[in-house]
């Protein structure tokens, strides 16, 4: 990702909470229309801390109105997706919590792994040092989903077997 200076490195990351927001909203719409309640409210709390993220680079930011989203970026990663962004394959209308946790925990840690990336390659040195605090922000989140995990049970053999799945409407 070429980042010519902190702006455009900063409206990325914005971007890239935006994206992760987004997929856990779209998460916990789905899984509340399965009526798999426990689980829609964890994406629910998942998309709230990802908007936290957003709106707290606008603040670090001081940008008086939201900036400009990049224009739709190819991301470096599988599907082309932002490094926060859960895959849409990933979600199963009977999961459990700890599914959705260890989603959460898969996406922390491609953030980290990604701002990890920026900060050891040749950019400027503001953009070196928001890396590395932003790795060290997702590092951090990483702590948190793991002692969050180990509050959730894991879940059962067979968790994913429906004896009535839902119809296709053919």
């Amino acid at each position: 990702m070429p980042v010519p200076d902190l702006e455009q490195f900063m409206a990325r990351a914005y971007a890239m909470e935006l994206e992760a927001n987004e997929r856990y909203t779209q998460f916990a719409e789905q899984l509340d229309a399965h009526n798999n309640r426990d689980v829609a409210q964890m994406f629910a709390k998942l998309a709230q801390i990802e908007a936290l993220h957003a709106k707290r680079i606008v603040e670090e930011m001081k940008w008086p109105s939201l900036p400009a989203l990049p224009p739709a970026y190819a991301w470096d990663t599988p599907g082309g997706e932002g490094p926060e962004t859960a895959p849409h394959d990933a979600m199963h209308y009977l999961m459990q919590p700890y599914h959705a946790l260890e989603i959460a925990l898969r996406c922390e840690l491609q953030a980290q792994k990604f701002f990890e990336s920026i900060a050891a390659a040749d950019v400027p040195p503001k953009v070196r040092a928001a890396a590395l605090e932003m790795a060290e922000e997702e590092r951090e989140h990483v702590r948190l989903v793991r002692d969050w995990m180990k509050r959730v049970p894991p879940p059962p053999e067979g968790w994913d077997e429906d004896p009535d799945p839902p119809g296709t409407g053919e």
